[in-house]
């Protein structure tokens, strides 16, 4: 029984199978011809499709070159009737220039018979003026080049008066206008920087709690004393002062260094040679220092920054550094801030004036090192360091050693003016004084017809009196100029110096 069914089983399965095969296949043969039958209907409706777009492109296209036709006609009829328009206005300016060619040549012909007429006249006048010349020599019994020579000489003195006339009328009114400004500018400058000015001494003073110390500072056979001057290059001075050693020096850093390094031995007690020396060293690094703190400090109350390091030091340096007694970073500081204030009333750059101000002395700060002026030396540092054009021009010029090349410099030159010439703010000595009083008499007194001339109010004033039958009054006026300028391209002085010319016309006569 079992072996039946899986006969039956054996020989059902492969029919089932074939059965199957035969019925998908049927299935699949109708998908596939209603596909293609599918296929062939949106092929047909896509003919037709793209019939009918192409039929109306084409009348499309065919409007679009019918309106395109229509449109060049127009254009063309347009161009035509401006061109027929251009031709007639081109022939009646031709029948025009022919009209006025015609007028032309009968003006022409005109001037020409004109000419000749004039001609003749000129001729008639040449020799009326010839003979009215020779009548003229004849009456005044001189030559033409005599007359010329008479008249030139006439007009020369004219001309010299009316110069003289006008230079003094111009001089005045352009140093009224001049002066007027450049007081208003200076002083409101000065009223914003205020500033205290103390003279620099070449002494310091040190204080001693007894005057037993003077003897433990002189030491053993002067040990002590000798020992200091040497190490610090500063004279000591023991005398009969109570409580109090001077320390003596024209190097202002030097005295410092000696003044602290003292004052530790003071507070210390102990006071012998290697001591001292112990003391000096720790006294030059502080003062190294306060050198460094100075120039950060200047740099900072006058608000400039981005200056080389090394520039900063130099400034600071300057506060040992004195010109006719007044401190040069005090003077550099006070440069700047009227710079700054100048600069400010003007309308420039307030802070490269400030900068210029304050770098303008830095050549003071090497000066007793290195050969050369300050001014050189600190054209050449600012070089060095990457200073702007303007600055350097600045330095080389603030002395007027040196052409400026802009407003900021002038400026500077003004402000240095300012600083020094402040009363008190500087000392003069005695040999400068007198030898700028010789120097101005020397330039007046080399011009022509100056007889005598004399330096008045401390060299404020030059009075000249010059020789009346040499000097006209016309001519004062350019004398005094000239001397002016001399005096301002050879001497150096603080301020202005009046020049002040005198005529004396004297008249005698005998009663008899």
């Amino acid at each position: 029984m079992i072996i039946s069914v899986l006969i039956t089983l054996v020989i059902a399965a492969p029919v089932s199978w074939f059965l199957a095969i035969s019925y998908r296949k049927g299935v699949y043969e109708k998908k596939i011809g209603a596909a293609e039958e599918k296929s062939r209907e949106i092929i047909d409706e896509a003919l037709k499709v793209a019939e009918t777009k192409k039929r109306e492109a084409l009348l499309e296209a065919k409007e679009e070159s019918l309106k395109t036709k229509n449109d060049l006609e127009k254009e063309c009829r347009e161009r035509r009737a401006e061109l027929q328009r251009m031709e007639r206005r081109l022939q009646n300016k031709e029948e025009n220039l022919d009209k006025k060619t015609e007028a032309l040549e009968r003006r022409e012909s005109s001037y020409t018979a004109k000419e000749e007429n004039l001609n003749k006249k000129n001729a008639e006048v040449d020799a009326l003026l010839e003979k009215e010349k020779l009548e003229l020599e004849r009456i005044s019994g001189l030559t033409s080049e005599q007359a010329k020579t008479y008249l030139l000489q006439t007009v020369e003195e004219d001309v010299k008066h009316d110069t003289a006339k006008m230079i003094k009328e111009m001089e005045a009114r352009a140093k009224e206008e001049a002066n007027k400004k450049a007081r208003e500018y200076v002083v409101t400058a000065i009223q914003k920087c205020s500033a205290d000015h103390v003279a620099e001494t070449t002494i310091s003073v040190v204080q001693l709690p007894s005057d037993e110390m003077k003897g433990r500072i002189i030491g053993r056979e002067g040990r002590n004393i000798r020992t200091l001057e040497t190490l610090t290059g500063v004279d000591l001075i023991i005398d009969d002062t109570p409580e109090a050693v001077i320390l003596s020096g024209f190097d202002p850093m030097r005295r410092e260094i000696a003044k602290i390094a003292l004052e530790k031995l003071i507070l210390d007690g102990r006071i012998h040679p290697a001591r001292i020396e112990e003391m000096v060293e720790k006294a030059q690094k502080e003062v190294e220092t306060m050198i460094r703190e100075e120039g950060e400090a200047a740099t900072l109350e006058v608000g400039i920054h981005g200056i080389h390091p090394e520039l900063v030091r130099l400034l600071g340096k300057m506060r040992f550094r004195t010109s006719y007694g007044q401190n040069a970073l005090k003077h550099s500081i006070e440069v700047a801030h009227l710079s700054g204030l100048l600069a400010g009333e003007m309308g420039l750059d307030i802070r490269l004036a400030k900068r210029a101000g304050l770098l303008h002395d830095i050549g003071k700060s090497l000066d007793h090192e290195m050969e050369g002026s300050h001014i050189q030396i600190g054209a050449d540092l600012c070089k060095k360091y990457k200073e702007s054009a303007v600055v350097i021009n600045a330095v080389e010029s603030h002395h007027g050693d040196v052409e400026p090349t802009s407003l900021i410099a002038c400026i500077v030159q003004a402000a240095d003016t300012i600083s020094a010439a402040r009363p008190g703010a500087r000392r003069e000595t005695l040999e400068t004084y007198t030898n700028r009083l010789k120097q101005l008499e020397d330039i007046t007194n080399s011009f022509k017809g100056v007889e005598k001339s004399f330096a008045i109010q401390a060299g404020r004033e030059v009075r000249i009196m010059v020789i009346p039958d040499q000097v006209s009054d016309d001519d004062m006026v350019l004398l005094a100029r000239n001397i002016s300028k001399q005096i301002e391209s050879e001497l150096e002085y603080p301020g202005q110096i009046k020049v002040n010319v005198i005529r004396e016309s004297r008249v005698t006569d005998y009663a008899k």
